[in-house]
């Protein structure tokens, strides 16, 4: 009892005033789980309500564990929360396992009935022999640290109080406390990879080594300790450099590469694989300031010395019409454009948003449109051509930001670019005739 309360205390399992929502099917391991937190409940002020979800999977035994798990609430005055889903079915759509399917349909119907009842934890049943089962399984696949640390004992709002717990400590207490529950034939059969390490890995490690379930659960926790405590130099690094787009790519590529693959982990999700996790780090270690690797959902590329998480296609707006006598918005980029025509200009001031452009060498009509590839452009007082990539590298603009910097031009090409000038071939002199443009925020 008291290793399940030093579990729960050290991750803040079971806060005072809680309510609980119980995953329970009616096996030892949810049966165990349930009556301790009956127990609990006064020590903590707890408020538990059940859940039971039916995978049809199993005929009238699913039936039977169902009404079983219905009337043992009822009798004990425990509010009870049912749901069922064709769990081969799904399987069979979406082209996964039966063992996959289950688990997503089961914490999908949980998280759900937690929202329903205002549910602060959803407790399950995971006990130190499945937690071994996860770590031999992730082992024999070549897993990780954070793989090998198995089954986590907090994972959002849901929580394992018997994790440290092994399956004869559950059936000690079942049978001193005269705790009925139901059996699930199926655990018997070596069906999945879970159940051939139950039966025939795990009982061969117990013959060569005494005391191997608790060995396990003490190793797995000095695991975990390792695990988080490199996590929390990823998270301090991540908190300090990441500034919610980018981090400095210098700065990451130096991290040994345990913290570097954890920041990843922290930005991009847990299922960042490590190809990618490989890739990132040569594109941040590399020479090429615009290097770039595609990952699912997402683009992370450099841009100098930032290694920038943008979205996998480049942001951009769509080519228009500069009209004389109206204005044109760019919402993309916070921008408004404005037109007109002066005829015989006395004064003449231009700057990077403001442009006077003598009317006769504008050729046809004026567009505004992103960076292209092969514009060029001659500037004003540069005394050579550039092309807007060379213009734009050389003044370091933002990776995501470059396909969001008006340019305009006409039927010669580019006659001006914002934020940098008007092309040489447009300027006006006093008493010309100018179109002049004004570009806002």
């Amino acid at each position: 009892m008291m290793k399940i309360i030093d579990l729960c205390e050290k991750y803040d399992m079971l806060p005072k005033g809680a309510t609980v929502l119980a995953a329970v099917s009616g096996g030892k391991d949810s049966m165990c789980l349930l009556e301790l937190l009956l127990c609990f409940s006064e020590q903590y002020g707890l408020n538990i309500a059940c859940a039971h979800f039916d995978h049809q999977l199993r005929g009238e035994c699913s039936l039977r564990d169902r009404r079983f798990v219905e009337n043992y609430c009822k009798e004990r005055g425990i509010p009870c929360y049912t749901g069922t889903s064709d769990v081969s079915a799904y399987a069979a759509e979406n082209g996964i396992g039966i063992e996959e399917a289950a688990r997503t349909l089961r914490y999908e119907f949980l998280e759900k009935t937690a929202d329903e009842i205002g549910a602060d934890r959803i407790a399950t049943a995971h006990t130190a022999n499945d937690n071994t089962e996860t770590f031999l399984f992730n082992f024999a696949r070549g897993s990780g640290l954070t793989g090998l640390c198995g089954i986590p004992p907090v994972r959002g709002r849901i929580v394992r109080p018997l994790l440290h717990t092994t399956t004869d400590e559950v059936l000690s207490y079942l049978q001193e406390n005269g705790i009925p529950h139901v059996e699930d034939a199926t655990n018997d059969e070596d069906f999945c990879a879970r159940n051939k390490i139950r039966h025939k890995v795990i009982p061969v490690l117990r013959d060569i080594c005494g005391g191997f379930d608790e060995n396990a659960v003490r190793g797995i926790s000095l695991l975990r300790e390792d695990d988080e405590y490199l996590y929390s130099i990823a998270q301090r690094f991540t908190d300090e450099k990441f500034d919610g787009d980018s981090l400095p790519s210098a700065e990451f590529a130096e991290l040994p590469h345990p913290i570097s693959a954890r920041v990843l982990k922290i930005i991009l999700g847990a299922g960042i694989s490590a190809g990618h996790t490989e890739a990132i780090r040569e594109i941040a270690e590399g020479g090429d300031p615009h290097a770039s690797v595609d990952i699912p959902g997402m683009r992370v590329f450099r841009d100098y010395d930032r290694l920038v998480f943008g979205d996998q296609e480049q942001e951009e707006f769509l080519p228009r019409v500069v009209r004389i006598g109206s204005s044109t918005e760019i919402p993309e980029a916070g921008l408004k454009i404005y037109c007109e025509f002066i005829p015989q200009c006395g004064e003449i001031y231009n700057s990077f948003n403001n442009f006077y452009f003598k009317s006769d060498s504008v050729c046809g009509k004026i567009i505004v449109r992103p960076r292209f590839e092969g514009g060029t452009v001659r500037l004003a007082g540069r005394n050579c051509t550039k092309s807007l990539k060379k213009l734009f590298s050389e003044a370091r603009l933002n990776g995501k930001g470059r396909y969001l910097v008006p340019v305009l031009c006409d039927g010669a090409g580019v006659i001006a670019v914002y934020g940098f000038g008007i092309a040489e071939r447009c300027l006006p002199h006093p008493g010309d005739d100018v179109i002049h443009i004004r570009i806002e925020k």
